[in-house]
Parts: C-alpha cells; structure tokens; sequence
C-alpha cells in the first residue's frame, strides 16, 4: 500500500497540472509578459546566492573525483527504465521521447557575422542541409495537454568537413535545445537523483521534497513549462555551455521569426503539437534565427552550473544563421523510420564546438548508450542521414 502510495500521489500532481494546461491559454500569454521576465531574475538571485561559483577563468570546467560514476549510474538508471518501458514493443528515448515532427531544413550563415563569431562552422557565409526533430520533454509519451511542458529541438546539419568528436558520424555537427534557458537539473550529481526518482515513477518528488528540495529549479521550469501552442512558434535554448573557439564559451538559442500564434482548441486532441506542426507547414514555409551568446563574466556566466541564466545585459544573442523549413509533408512513413533512426548528441561536433560542463560530459556517455540500447531494443542500425532529396517520378 505505501509502496503505492508515492507514485498515487505523483499522479495526482500531474492531474493538477494537467488541468492548469487546459486553461493556460486564456491567460498564459499575459502573465508571461507582466511577471514572467522579474520572477525569473528573482529565482536567479536566489540561485546564484545558494549555489556559488568557484570558478575564477572565462570557459574553465572544473571535473568532480566521482564524475564517471555518476555518469554510469545514471546510464544503467535510465537504461533500466527503457528497457521496463518499452519490454515487447517499440523502444523510444529516455529523454526529449515524443516526436512532433522529423523535418528537413537548410541552416544558412549570415552574411554579416561579426568577426569575433566567425569560428567553426559560422566561419563563413554557405547554407548546411538539415534534419530538425521537434519533440517533447519525455520520459513517457502522454497526450500533449498533460506533458511536462517543456519542449525540445535536435538540429543535425550535414556535410560538415573535418575532424569530428565522436567517430559514429564522419559529417554531422548536432546542435540541441529546450523551450526553457536553464536545465531541469544544475548538474549530474542531482540528475542522477531525478533519474532515481523517474525510475521509482516519483519524478515530481524530486522538485518537492522538503529533505532535499529543488522548488528554485520547479519554478524556473514552471515560468517556462506551458501548454504549447506550436513547436514551431517557441524559442529554445542550449542551456548548456560550449566552445565558440578554443578558450571561449558560448551558449546558442534558435528563435522563431514569424510571430503567429496558432489557436489552442479547449480540449486539444493528444497529438495537438504534431497537427499544429504538420498543418503550418503544409501552408508555407517556416523560419528561425539561430543567435549565440558568448562568456564574458567569470562570476555570472558559470560553465558547470546549468542552473544558471546568462545574463543578455552582460553579453547578448547575436544571430548568426538562419534556419529555413520550406514548407513540407512529415507525416510518413519514411520520416517515421527516419525518426527512430536518428541520434542526436552534442559529441556530434567539430573540435571548435566542443561540449563543455559536467552535463556534456555526462551527455557523451548517457545519450551513446542509450542511443545504442534502443537501437538494438528495435533491431535497427545506427544511420547518419542523408540531406533530403525530393522524390521525382517517372
């Protein structure tokens, strides 16, 4: 019965949270604007007071004695809860798990980058082919208007010269984000907790537990975790830190041009984002900026804690390529098998855009082996994809 008890009452959080994504359109948009922007610099105050940085170098990591036994017990964690999920049927990810939409795009680097941005693959003004996959937060696949809220975005450009850091992929270079600028967790250390609470189908005791509490991380999420109105119409952010060049950071957000909104219906069907996804581009084309940011404060832009927004006032986004999305059918077959196929990581990089922080550090490892456990849980073989061509008839 106690056994029970705690995954009844985590359930039942998330019943809540449901119903406040039913009526978050009504007035979402609104708070967003008054309150949004102030209580994020207060919970970052907090943050910042509770959490310190050691760090005293622009782009230094700091690596903890226990680091890669964490990343393993975080591996073999998230590993197990694959393979208890998905026994008998189609694996999915552990993590960013339900697709909207698998698309192809072309990432163009503008023409006027700065010269300082002009490092590795921004060195020049040439257009990458892409596959973008929009998808949720994971663990699980609900129906959208009871997921967590948060979205997340895999880009994969391709043909991609040089030197690569993981040998799986000879030309890709892979750039992920969230719908919200800071991690659900600050570090591995307290992933490794989350993951242990997932597992034990409690991942909302992880944020609320008054012995080891996480509310300041629960509220930044919260400011951003909304019910959605079009992958295609949110921003995301890297969250995380990596190199622009050798001794140098950045973090990246992709930013949505158009400032449409697609209406949310009362009761949205289960797959509300992938019709909102596929009924866009099935009407014209899409467009993003894709905008860095660099490191220029040792104190208030920390490279090991995820927890923590870089400030804009101390150093804003530029924007330094465009992501065109030419108006497309995804709803396939192929792009299905396309989707499965796929693995996204940040090691999915040129030297020059290296991972940095313990959560990169982790991400190697974890996302690789995870990637590898459902390919071999569905019999299929890692692909590095083609660009896409169009199919010509005879």
């Amino acid at each position: 019965m106690l056994h029970d008890l705690g995954p009844q009452v985590n359930n039942l959080i998330v019943g809540l949270m449901t119903l406040e994504h039913r009526i978050d359109p009504l007035f979402r948009d609104s708070f967003n604007r008054l309150f949004q922007r102030p209580l994020v610099g207060l919970t970052q105050f907090f943050l910042r007071i509770l959490r310190g940085n050691p760090e005293t170098q622009l782009c230094q990591e700091f690596r903890t004695a226990d680091e890669e036994d964490i990343t393993r017990a975080i591996t073999e964690c998230m590993s197990r809860f694959t393979e208890r999920q998905y026994k008998g049927r189609i694996a999915e990810r552990a993590g960013n798990t339900k697709t909207y939409g698998v698309v192809h795009a072309e990432f163009t680097v503008n023409t006027d980058v700065p010269s300082h941005l002009r490092k590795g693959v921004f060195a020049e003004q040439r257009a990458w082919p892409a596959w973008i996959r929009f998808a949720g937060p994971g663990p699980y696949w609900p129906p959208d208007v009871a997921d967590a809220g948060i979205l997340s975005i895999g880009i994969k450009l391709m043909g991609v010269p040089g030197e690569k850091l993981m040998p799986d992929e000879i030309g890709t270079q892979d750039f992920l984000g969230i719908s919200c600028p800071t991690f659900t967790t600050p570090n591995i250390h307290e992933n490794l907790k989350l993951q242990r609470a997932i597992y034990a189908r409690t991942p909302v005791f992880y944020f609320l537990n008054p012995f080891d509490s996480h509310y300041l991380d629960a509220l930044m999420q919260g400011l951003y975790a909304r019910m959605n109105t079009n992958p295609l119409e949110v921003q995301y952010w890297s969250c995380v830190p990596y190199l622009l060049d050798e001794g140098r950071a950045m973090k990246y957000a992709v930013r949505p041009r158009p400032s449409s909104k697609t209406k949310i219906p009362w009761n949205p069907p289960a797959d509300w984002l992938r019709q909102a996804l596929s009924d866009t581009l099935s009407a014209r084309d899409w467009e993003f900026d894709f905008l860095v940011q660099i490191q220029t404060d040792v104190t208030r832009m920390p490279i090991e804690d995820a927890s923590i927004v870089w400030p804009e006032g101390l150093s804003p986004f530029v924007p330094v390529a465009r992501i065109h999305i030419p108006k497309q059918e995804f709803n396939t077959p192929e792009r299905t098998l396309l989707d499965r196929e796929l693995s996204f990581n940040p090691w999915h990089a040129i030297p020059e855009h290296r991972p940095l922080g313990n959560q990169n550090r982790a991400r190697k490892i974890i996302y690789e082996e995870l990637s590898r456990l459902r390919q071999r849980m569905n019999r299929e073989p890692h692909v590095e994809p083609l660009p896409w061509k169009p199919v010509v008839s005879d």
